[in-house]
């Protein structure tokens, strides 16, 4: 499939980029060759390979989840406008 410059003017445009005149064939060349390699890419037989996350067989470390800090709940509610039962209260956005 090949991409052509007015292909490229319209894809600009819904993008809503800004492409000077003297680019839109390099681009146009650019693109193509993108899509001829995902078409390539399209012809290899993946039916024998197993779906991964990440290429390694690796586990993610996971940190002790201990409490670090106290809790400032108060402190940091002195500042707040409203306060109920230890939750701040906001404006009514929705009616």
């Amino acid at each position: 499939m090949s991409i052509q410059s007015k292909d490229v003017l319209k894809i600009a445009h819904l993008a809503r980029l800004g492409i000077r005149q003297e680019q839109v064939e390099s681009y146009a060349s650019d693109l193509s060759n993108i899509v001829t390699l995902v078409e390539q890419m399209n012809q290899v037989d993946t039916s024998d390979i197993e779906p991964m996350a990440h290429p390694l067989d690796q586990f993610q470390r996971l940190r002790a989840d201990v409490v670090s800090e106290t809790n400032q709940r108060e402190i940091l509610q002195q500042n707040a406008p409203d306060v109920e039962d230890g939750l701040f209260l906001v404006p009514r956005v929705i009616d």
